[in-house]
């Protein structure tokens, strides 16, 4: 009889990835980094489990918007009181906060549970082209 494989916290190696968004559309970034972050790309994937890797995201205030997504597309926040909801177009967004831009793409390509919300602590998106973490020494993802 044979048994699925199931990675117990212990065995799962954990990799850092940079990854540059200069140039490609948000949504492709954002798919590729929550791909990584699941884990989707081991052979050792379960999706109960946080088998993921570390990414860095890099050149974030490069990234562009097909369309006309800039002025189209919005940003929503509610302050919790009455009358509190904030709306902020994608195009503004990316040229003040495109670090917060890239975040909420990737939070809502992860699982909406306790599980998505540990997987969104393994990434680090940066507008510029300089990050913190050379001591991880992160590996170059292409796509």
């Amino acid at each position: 009889m044979r048994t699925t494989f199931m990675p117990k916290a212990g065995q799962i190696e954990r990799k850092w990835y940079v990854l540059d968004a200069a140039g490609k559309p948000l949504g492709r970034v954002a798919t590729e980094v929550a791909r990584i972050l699941r884990g989707k790309h081991k052979p050792i994937f379960t999706p109960h489990v946080d088998t993921g890797d570390h990414v860095i995201v890099i050149n974030a205030g490069k990234v562009v918007l097909t369309g006309n997504k800039a002025a189209q597309k919005f940003a929503y926040r509610h302050s919790g009181y009455p009358g509190g909801l904030k709306k902020v177009s994608y195009g503004t967004l990316i040229a003040n906060k495109p670090e917060r831009a890239v975040m909420l793409a990737v939070k809502g390509m992860l699982p909406h549970n306790r599980l998505g919300r540990a997987m969104l602590k393994k990434v680090r998106v940066y507008a510029g082209s300089e990050h913190p973490h050379q001591a991880q020494q992160p590996e170059v993802w292409t796509f």
